[in-house]
Parts: structure tokens; C-alpha cells; sequence
């Protein structure tokens, strides 16, 4: 019984992982998530992060979250990304439970389907700006030539032409938050997460981020869903999601505002 348990589980991931599964035209959602709770535990105290969630983002859809701190937005896009597992609930990629994937699958989604922008850049300091750009298409099997031309593509688009070989240390805020957008784009992702994207950095620089996340949204139909405290930042997605107490409790379109 437990063979036909595991063999039954390999043949839906392998589905998942290839084109038939993630991203097939038979999935309307990129995100869905159902009663999708987070609890934390501190001595005798339970702390619910996220609380009861239920989202759909659709397929090229461009979302922001918002909140006040310690709202649960961070929490609830480390869950989306399958950086964390749910304490409850349900959440869908493309149409599949990522809950039925172990942990070999959960790492090949993520270095594939993906990209994560962190708030805090999570460069390696020392390593040049093409190694902490090759480090996902490694894992990915990417030939050195491949990898060398993605970073090269990817640096030009986010402005950063002939830094390749600049160490982040060396670079400025507004710099190293590009080099991580596009070390987030090397595997060519269907979704990007990103954790308050222009938070690091001054308006002009955000304005600059803001405007390359949409034209990537635009043209690719990258499917993108953006932590942010900013207003500004939200307005310029086509829908945002407040949340407090780890709850929604509002959504607004705004019909989004073009690079």
C-alpha cells in the first residue's frame, strides 16, 4: 500500500514539475490558497501569523499585499514562495497542492517556477555580482556560456551594465536590490515574489524598480506579487491586498499604473 501511496505521489510531481503540470492552460490561478493558517509557538503562547487566508492571484495578474509590521505579509509570502509550510490550510501552484510534493520537489519548484526578491538583497558580499547571479542556474544544470549570457541579458535590462564583475559590498542599495531582481529572473520564473522590493532605497530608484516589475509583467505575463508599506508602490499594481491580524480584510483594484 505504501508503494502505491509513493508511486501514485512521484507520478503527480513529476506531472507537476514538467510541462503538463505547472502553468498549463488548464490552470486559471497561479496562487490559490485555501484556510491557509501559520502558528508560532512561543513558550504557552500561540501566535497566529496568518490566519484563515484565502487567495487567488490570477495568471499575469500584478498583486501587492499590504499591512502594518507584523501583519503576516512577510509570513504569507514565505508561504506562497514554499519557503514555509502552512500550519493548516491549503496552497495551490498552477493548480497543484503543494502540500503532496516532498522536499527534493518543493527545492526543483522553487529553483524553477519561482524567483524571490529578499528585502535584504541576500547577497554574498565577497562573491562577484556573476556569481551570485550563477548560483540558481547552477542548481538549475545551466552551461557556463548560458549562465554567462542570462547575467549579462539580465544586468542590461535592470540597468547594470559592466558590473558583472563588482563585488555588492562595493555597491549601493538601489545597485545590490537590482542584482537581486535579476538573480531572481536567471531561471526565467512564471511567478516572482518580492519582500518590499523598494524598501531599501531612495524614491527615484524605486521608481525605477517599480517601472522594470511592470514592464516584466507587461511583456512576459510574469505573474508578480509585491510586499510593500508604501501606497505609492501599491498603486502601481493592478490589485492590492490589505492585511492585519494575519487576516484580509480588504481588496481594492486600481487599475495599475504603466511603466
Amino acid at each position: 500500500m505504501v508503494c502505491v501511496f509513493k508511486a501514485a505521489k512521484a507520478f503527480h510531481a513529476a506531472s507537476f514539475l514538467h510541462s503538463e503540470g505547472f502553468g498549463s492552460s488548464s490552470a486559471k490561478y497561479a496562487i490559490e490558497t485555501h484556510n491557509v493558517t501559520k502558528k508560532y509557538y512561543l513558550g504557552p503562547n500561540v501566535v497566529p501569523a496568518v490566519n484563515g487566508i484565502n487567495l487567488k492571484v490570477r495568471k499575469g495578474e500584478f498583486v501587492s499585499i499590504m499591512g502594518p509590521s507584523g501583519s503576516g505579509k512577510s509570513t504569507l509570502l514565505n508561504l506562497l514562495g514554499a519557503l514555509d509550510k502552512p500550519s493548516s490550510g491549503q496552497i495551490l501552484i498552477g493548480g497543484v497542492d503543494i502540500s503532496r510534493l516532498d522536499e527534493n520537489e518543493l527545492a526543483k519548484l522553487r529553483n524553477e517556477k519561482v524567483g524571490f526578491v529578499f528585502q535584504a538583497y541576500n547577497l554574498i558580499a565577497r562573491s562577484s555580482v556573476l556569481r551570485n547571479m550563477e548560483l540558481p542556474a547552477l542548481v538549475r544544470g545551466y552551461s557556463k556560456e548560458e549562465r554567462l549570457r542570462r547575467a549579462e541579458e539580465l544586468l542590461a535590462i535592470v540597468g547594470l551594465n559592466g558590473k558583472m564583475y563588482r563585488k555588492p559590498k562595493t555597491m549601493s542599495g538601489g545597485e545590490q536590490q537590482r542584482v537581486a531582481i535579476a538573480r531572481a529572473l536567471m531561471n526565467d520564473p512564471e511567478i516572482l515574489l518580492a519582500d518590499e522590493p523598494t524598501g531599501n532605497v531612495d524614491s527615484k530608484t524605486g521608481e525605477v524598480i517599480m517601472n522594470f516589475l511592470r514592464k516584466l509583467n507587461t511583456q512576459k505575463g510574469t505573474t508578480i506579487v509585491v510586499v510593500t508599506h508604501d501606497p505609492e508602490v501599491a498603486k502601481r499594481t493592478d490589485r492590492i491586498i490589505y492585511i492585519r491580524d494575519g487576516k484580509i480584510f480588504k481588496e481594492e483594484k486600481t487599475g495599475g499604473v504603466s511603466a
